[in-house]
């Protein structure tokens, strides 16, 4: 018996052949599940109908065909996996399986639901499981990073001036003529930056005293430092005559015209959000900054909440509420890697556990927001509408759990051009979700809105190399990011894990440096201990806390 799947080919495109190939060996056909397929992709998208995918039996074997698209292949899936067990045991003939599970069709014992995910969330009822599949970090990426379209032309900043415009001099010092030579010289003039262009003429043994970057005098072909010259006399203060003690050369200390940057050369590729250098250099040459800002919404659920600087009336009973730190967090880590005023705007939103607010606010952000960033209300509580809300509202809900600790409930979501991440409200869960998901698809997407390509290596947080130097550390049944202290001692990097790392704790999140990837507990592995090496990701510029 063998379950034979097929994907690719099923279009209407000339090259796709895989239905006619799979009629050519098939002797049954099984066109409900084709159909059970079609409708169940038919919910996401009207293109749906433009598969031919065949399903058949041969002997002993089901063959079925999927579309070419993975988000495809995982709907279609979906669609039938929970009757392909039963199928296979029809296929070997297993008669007290088949009798088995007719009796409990026709009790009323089986019931249908769309996908049961082994990794429980709970226990009792009749299904208290989560309908989303545990996927992987790296899965989670590529899904949110595919969603946000990519330009391939670089946007380049040409430079409309020379820079420095004009001979500049590179030392104090004194201009003078290179053929004039060393010895004594009568100071004429000075110059100082901004001054214009001298253009007198001036004799072999006089001289200008000049400023560093003011405009080299034009009969002036070299500048000789105030080191290499001898004051022989002035009046009042003001020098008359020097010795020059060096021998001058042509161009002796000039910056030429152009010579940092030339009129329409290029200054840099656009790499957002834009840094200090970049503005720096925006500015040198005289222009503004150009951008289109990402818009976002921050957004805390939970009746729970109230605001930390808000006045509560003394009327108001506190018991039973929190202030609410994650809108906070989030806003300035954003501003921390460059989402300030000029490149983003932020709105910070507090919603009740409340099905019909929560539909309302999400539904108005869709109109005004390329990015929503929610804490809270995405796990598997009575009061976690976030999921419900966002399919009532036609997201395109692409996945609801991920295989990592802590932040295993988070939520992506894509409708029009809004992007929804669902960060769990567990302060700790909310850090380190922000930074691994919703940080590089912010940058992609600031810079997509900008017409310009994204650097996937400038997106994600700098990984370094670190030795463990806490003594031992128990292993988690899910990869764990662990929040880290880095001290620098001898050409090395070492890793300190900051205290009891549970998801509620804010605290370790304040001294860490780094988020420490730790794998997933083995049958051969259950700790790490002190020496062992991991990968890091990098939280922030000043990321050492202590050498040696």
């Amino acid at each position: 018996m063998i379950f034979s799947v097929i994907t690719g080919g099923t279009g209407f495109a000339p090259r796709d052949v895989t239905p006619e190939a799979t009629k050519a060996v098939i002797t049954k056909d099984a066109p409900q599940l084709s159909m059970a397929m079609t409708l169940k992709s038919l919910e996401k998208t009207k293109f749906a109908v433009l598969s031919r995918a065949v399903c058949g039996i041969r002997d002993r074997t089901l063959i079925v065909n999927f579309p070419g698209s993975k988000k495809a292949v995982e709907e279609c899936f979906l669609a039938i996996v929970n009757v392909i067990p039963h199928m296979l045991q029809l296929l070997t003939d297993d008669i007290p399986k088949v009798k088995e599970i007719h009796c409990k069709v026709q009790s009323g014992d089986v019931q249908s639901h769309s996908h049961i995910c082994p990794h429980k969330t709970g226990t009792g009822g009749d299904d208290r499981n989560s309908p989303f599949p545990l996927i992987s970090v790296e899965r989670a990426l590529e899904i949110i990073y595919s969603s946000i379209s990519s330009k391939t032309i670089p946007k380049k900043q040409i430079s409309r001036v020379n820079i420095p415009p004009f001979r500049a001099s590179i030392k104090d010092g004194y201009a003078l003529k290179s053929v004039g030579g060393r010895g004594v010289k009568r100071v004429v003039g000075y110059v100082a930056a901004g001054h214009g262009i001298i253009r007198d003429n001036f004799n072999i043994d006089e001289c200008y005293k000049i400023n560093t970057g003011a405009p080299v005098p034009e009969q002036a072909d070299s500048i000789i430092q105030i080191e290499d010259t001898k004051l022989v006399s002035s009046n009042n203060d003001v020098e008359e005559i020097i010795e020059v003690i060096s021998e001058p050369s042509p161009g002796l200390d000039i910056r030429p015209i152009g010579s940092d940057l030339r009129m329409a050369e290029d200054v840099f590729e656009y790499q957002f959000p834009l840094n200090a250098v970049q503005k720096s250099l925006l500015a040198s040459i005289g222009e503004q900054e150009k951008i289109e800002k990402l818009k976002v919404a921050v957004v805390s659920t939970g009746d729970e909440l109230i605001h930390p600087y808000e006045v509560v009336s003394k009327e108001i009973s506190l018991e039973g509420k929190i202030y609410d730190s994650n809108t906070t967090m989030l806003v300035q880590l954003m501003k921390q890697f460059g989402f300030n005023d000029d490149q983003c705007t932020i709105t910070q939103f507090v919603a009740s556990d409340d099905y019909d607010s929560l539909r309302k606010l999400i539904g108005n952000l869709i109109e005004t927001c390329h990015v929503v960033i929610c804490s809270g209300g995405v796990s598997m509580g009575d009061k976690d509408f976030v999921k419900p809300v966002l399919q009532d509202l036609g997201f395109d809900l692409k996945f609801g759990r991920v295989n990592m600790k802590p932040g295993k409930p988070f939520t992506f979501a894509a409708k029009e051009r809004t992007l929804f991440f669902g960060l769990p409200g567990n302060p700790v869960s909310a850090f380190v979700t922000f930074h691994l998901f919703a940080l590089p698809a912010m940058k992609k997407y600031l810079a997509t809105i900008n017409d310009t390509p994204c650097n996937s290596a400038k997106c994600y947080l700098p990984r370094i190399t670190v030795e463990l130097l806490t003594d031992k550390y128990e292993l988690d049944d899910r990869p764990e990011y662990v929040r880290a202290s880095v001290i620098s001692r001898g050409a090395k990097l070492f890793a300190k894990i900051t205290g009891r790392q549970v998801s509620s704790r804010l605290k370790s999140i304040v001294d860490a440096d780094v988020l420490l990837h730790l794998p997933a507990r083995s049958d051969t592995k259950s700790t790490v201990k002190k020496g062992e090496t991991f990968t890091a990701s990098v939280l922030r510029a000043d990321f050492i806390s202590a050498y040696g």
